[in-house]
């Protein structure tokens, strides 16, 4: 059954930084588009970032995009988000997902239980 374990959340004051990780088991790790994905209270669950399978290829939520770096280590099966200059606003449990092949759009085919990020002002 595949695994994904998210850690690193936690509580931080606004314009901090936190570094999310994601490892994943029994999956053939370069074979999936990792994602990162929150859901604040009372709000749907939105997009943050996806890699592709070779780490080549990233894409970013427009929200996040110059404050938040994905990365990954394929030989750790561990995929990262680093977020800078965080905001209150970037409060919500952060969920770690997987999806087969080379696309970040569309149905993602395993998910981690999330870590809450909380920013005070």
């Amino acid at each position: 059954q595949v695994q994904l374990v998210e850690s690193g959340g936690g509580l931080v004051q606004a314009g901090g930084s936190l570094r999310l990780s994601c490892a994943a088991s029994r999956l053939t790790f370069t074979m999936f588009t990792m994602g990162w994905f929150r859901q604040a209270p009372g709000k749907e669950r939105e997009f943050v970032a996806a890699i592709s399978g070779s780490g080549d290829s990233t894409y970013y939520a427009d929200s996040v995009k110059g404050r938040s770096t994905i990365s990954r280590d394929n030989v750790k099966n561990t995929v990262y988000l680093q977020m800078h200059s965080l905001k209150p606003e970037d409060t919500a449990v952060y969920f770690c997902a997987a999806k087969y092949g080379h696309n970040y759009v569309g149905e993602y085919n395993f998910w981690g239980q999330g870590t809450q990020v909380t920013v005070s002002s």
